[in-house]
């Protein structure tokens, strides 16, 4: 459990450390926007591509070697960023951190799912919920730390020893499970078909998502071009083609998946699977969670950053109770769940995450610093600890256990969906809401027409960091408060968003129904 909750962390904060500490990559490494745009962006996207093929994969040839081979190539991939000199050798560098990423997250997910059983595995999944929501929190804080003492190469760096201690306690503590195989020969073959489908249409619908923001969803904001190729459509957005091609060869990859099935060939992505109501529900109710947090964790910093011209290390601190809360809650939802069910456990969980987004919708204004925001992240954070927990348990408790690497693999990507969701979305609200906001606070000010819509658009394409640089001039203070008061009202409406798709997951949760606890035979060694 240790080794399993050491290596979900070390992914987990490599997924979130990046984002504070991009202004001293660009500085330092001279990257241009759409370059630090892909730094950030690329691990989840190739991450999320690869899930489902790496957790078949550890399904077949053994889930504690797909581990161990995730954590090497993880390695490698953050001393390659480490020593990186250029925008391409870091994008291509945190490329294969995501790679290693998606071998290590189902092959967790999995293990836990196969080894432990009655009791042992609501408290197994409770800490494993528990590192990956207090982990995420704590990601930014990591990054806030070195952005601050200038050392982000560190971030990468330390990931060497960390991973040597991980493959030695791998191969000492972890058993290895895999698929038990059947007679038939079929049994060694791979749906590479499946794999390529899999990897190429949930890394098209990511990037959609996370790009659609920057390059625009429909009409282009701005001129697209990778690798020496140049969108050649300047008046569309790259967004909607990309999102349309995902969408095709996800439509192609459920038509070659049933197909396979009938014949009774091995498959990617078994859609059987999602007959199962715990696993349906539990993977929308996980993609809902995602979008409320990794929304709120993209929001709130540029709240602090654009009121208070917070210092990384500080915006890091104010988002610290929600990592407490959550490690807090993580470690009892195992003997809340033994006492109550895991299902309920999820219920008060989502109930406590829209509570305490709604309160923050309710009391944040332009005097609010990280100390005004301290209880509602700690509510938050319990909330997110006690779901977290237990909604893998429950989504995973009726899957057989020979298809848990698929499963695992499932619902790990409905996670990374809902997290691009929730950047996408919630940002969107919060960037839309702070230009209207502030278009409307200088409308009785004596400035030009002209001159107020500039200003309310350099705020929106800003992302509100263009109010430090209003209250840097004195003659300004009318724009700056208005500014504030901007920021203030759009991380109302982001909240108040955020607390909307909350309480659907809440709905979702309704559904869950107790589970058993079944794990059929399968192959250990």
């Amino acid at each position: 459990m240790v080794v399993i909750s050491l290596g979900v962390s070390l992914i987990v904060v490599d997924a979130t450390i990046v984002g504070v500490l991009t202004p001293r990559i660009v500085a330092d490494l001279g990257l241009t926007t759409t370059d630090a745009e892909w730094v950030t962006s690329v691990y989840a996207l190739v991450f999320a591509a690869l899930l489902i093929p790496f957790g078949r994969a550890g399904d077949l040839f053994g889930r504690r070697r797909m581990f161990v081979l995730g954590v090497a190539v993880f390695a490698a991939a953050s001393v390659a960023a480490a020593l990186a000199g250029s925008g391409a050798a870091l994008i291509t560098a945190r490329a294969g951190q995501g790679v290693g990423g998606a071998m290590i997250m189902p092959a967790t997910l999995s293990t836990l799912n196969a080894v432990f059983t009655g009791r042992d595995r609501a408290v197994a999944f409770g800490i494993w919920g528990s590192m990956i929501s207090g982990m995420a929190a704590l990601g930014p804080l990591a990054g806030g730390a070195l952005a601050t003492g200038g050392g982000w190469r560190w971030a990468f760096g330390v990931n060497l020893p960390l991973g040597a201690l991980l493959v030695a306690g791998a191969l000492r503590f972890m058993p290895e499970t895999r698929r038990a195989r059947a007679g038939g020969s079929a049994r060694h073959e791979i749906d590479w078909t499946g794999g390529v489908l899999s990897a190429l249409g949930l890394g098209a619908l990511v990037a959609g998502i996370i790009e659609g923001q920057t390059y625009g969803w429909w009409a282009a904001t701005r001129p697209f071009s990778i690798a020496g190729f140049d969108w050649p459509a300047p008046g569309l957005s790259p967004v909607p083609v990309v999102l349309a091609l995902g969408a095709l060869l996800l439509a192609a990859l459920v038509a070659v998946e049933r197909s396979r099935a009938a014949a009774g060939r091995p498959v990617m992505l078994d859609l059987d699977l999602w007959r199962i109501p715990n696993f349906r529900r539990g993977n929308l109710a996980s993609a809902l969670i995602n979008v409320g947090e990794l929304g709120l964790l993209f929001v709130l910093p540029l709240f602090l950053l654009g009121v208070h011209g917070t210092n990384p290390l500080q915006i890091s601190l104010a988002i610290l109770p929600l990592a407490v809360g959550s490690f807090l809650s993580g470690g009892y939802a195992g003997r809340l769940a033994n006492r109550r069910g895991p299902h309920r456990v999820v219920r008060i969980g989502m109930a406590l995450e829209v509570a305490a987004v709604a309160g923050l919708a309710a009391t944040v204004s332009a005097t609010t610093g990280g100390l005004g925001l301290a209880p509602w992240m700690l509510l938050y954070g319990l909330g997110l600890g006690l779901t977290s927990a237990q909604l893998t348990n429950v989504s995973l408790a009726d899957v057989p256990a020979e298809r848990a690497g698929q499963a695992a693999g499932t619902q790990s990507t409905a996670r990374q969906v809902g997290a691009a969701l929730g950047i996408a979305a919630i940002g969107t609200v919060f960037a839309t809401s702070l230009g209207h906001a502030m278009a409307d606070r200088l409308s009785g000010s004596a400035l030009p027409p002209e001159r107020r819509a500039a200003v309310a658009h350099e705020l929106r394409e800003s992302a509100g960091t263009y109010g430090r640089e209003l209250h840097a001039t004195p003659a300004r203070a009318a724009e700056a408060h208005a500014a504030d008061a901007s920021l203030a009202a759009a991380t109302r409406n982001a909240a108040l968003t955020t607390a909307a798709i909350l309480a659907l997951g809440l709905a979702m949760s309704l559904r869950l129904s107790p589970s058993g606890d079944r794990h059929p035979e399968e192959s250990k060694g």
